[in-house]
């Protein structure tokens, strides 16, 4: 018995110095593993106040000693603009003369022009009048869908993409151009003379009743207060006898992420969660959710996309499948995943930037380019709408919102 009790604690003075050690190498390893964090905080504060105060020391040498005198503000301005540029294409710098432009994004495009949308028609390699708005100089004027521009104050405007044929369309409010088109339709030439005038774009171009009791509502961009007049029109639609909806956002770009969620909310019940914005920040970090009853929560409704229906769009059209509410027609949408906001400048500067990636319901990230490897190729991210569906006629919709209809039971 005492052969046991003396063998029980040399056993015991065995291991008791281990297991102290072993909880001493713990209680070291934390400190160990903060200490890191802390010396990589350094090293990257370090980094940064390096980098700044040899940016300050090459400019300061350069405005005193480069053989040509130098302009601050271009070239810093082109120094910021690299910096940017290497980030993503939505984070920008707006000095105090384009802060209009910066406003325009939220409230509405506002410029001086002619009044109507162009675009590449890529079968006959030109640009072309796409939809003349109606009351503004290009419908005045007499212009018509596809009729081809030729030339702007005899300047030639063959092979030209739409962005230098729309700078030339636009200018100061006032002013007067020659405008040269082709008519398809007649094979004639024409030329006249239109003024440019102040243009806001309309957030819905056009709504209306088409056979078989189905409503069409086409929006524009997700601008301010765009959100009431889809609500309006959705009335409106449903008082002339609406029973199915198509809402277009083809080629519609996106915009106000919380109008976004209200005209999602039109449609689902309260209190469901339509998007989540996850960034750096948890301060910046919130979740959308709905906040009112809808308007409706069982008609059958249609959204149509394509490759230049982007953000906003594609968190209306995404909740909407992801909460079974929709059926998404279209082709793969455009992939932008990314929220901007805006911080204040010196001298009345702007600077938007990336502060977050946004989640629809599924907990997807509609974001298709990896910025952060640098990487220009699209990455493989599940298509919204994996099927390609290139026209659709009124009846098409019809039977396809029917068909859907008579399957979902959430539909009946």
């Amino acid at each position: 018995m005492t052969r046991r009790i003396v063998l029980f604690f040399l056993m015991a003075a065995m291991f008791v110095p281990a297991f102290g050690q072993r909880n001493k190498k713990g209680k070291e390893a934390k400190p160990a593993a903060t200490e890191k964090i802390v010396t990589a905080a350094k090293d990257h504060h370090f980094e940064v106040a390096k980098n700044l105060e040899v940016f300050n020391t090459i400019y300061r040498n350069l405005d005193m000693i480069y053989v040509d005198s130098l302009d601050a503000a271009e070239t810093i301005g082109a120094g910021i603009d690299a910096m940017l540029g290497s980030l993503d294409p939505y984070t920008e710098y707006y000095p105090e003369e384009r802060l209009q432009e910066l406003k325009s994004i939220f409230t509405g495009n506002i410029y001086a022009g002619i009044g109507s949308t162009i675009h590449y028609n890529p079968v006959i390699k030109r640009v072309c009048i796409y939809e003349p708005y109606e009351g503004n100089p290009a419908h005045e004027a007499g212009l018509r869908m596809g009729d081809i521009i030729l030339s702007v104050d005899d300047e030639s405007m063959i092979d030209k993409d739409v962005s230098y044929v729309s700078s030339h369309l636009r200018g100061e409010a006032g002013t007067s151009f020659l405008l040269k088109i082709k008519r398809p339709s007649t094979g004639k030439t024409m030329q006249m003379k239109i003024t440019r005038r102040q243009i806001q774009n309309p957030t819905i171009p056009y709504y209306g009743l088409q056979p078989d009791s189905i409503g069409y509502i086409l929006l524009s961009g997700f601008t301010e207060n765009s959100a009431r007049e889809v609500r309006r029109a959705f009335i409106d639609l449903k008082k002339q006898g609406m029973r199915r909806l198509v809402l277009d956002l083809r080629g519609n770009g996106g915009g106000s992420e919380a109008e976004a969620v209200q005209i999602v909310n039109m449609f689902v019940p309260k209190g469901i969660n339509v998007v989540s914005n996850r960034g750096k920040l948890k301060k910046v970090s919130r979740d959308y959710m709905t906040t009112v009853e809808p308007l409706d929560s069982v008609m059958p409704l249609v959204v149509l996309v394509n490759g230049n229906s982007a953000s906003a769009s594609e968190i209306t059209s995404g909740a909407l499948q992801d909460l079974d509410r929709a059926v998404i027609l279209g082709t793969r949408t455009y992939g932008k995943g990314l929220v901007q906001m805006t911080v204040d400048l010196p001298y009345n500067g702007s600077l938007k930037l990336t502060s977050n990636k946004y989640y629809i319901p599924s907990g997807r990230c509609i974001q298709a380019i990896n910025y952060k490897k640098k990487r220009e190729e699209r990455v493989a991210t599940p298509s919204m709408c994996p099927t390609l569906w290139p026209r659709f006629s009124i009846p098409a919709m019809a039977a396809r919102c029917a068909t859907v209809a008579a399957l979902s039971p959430t539909w009946k």
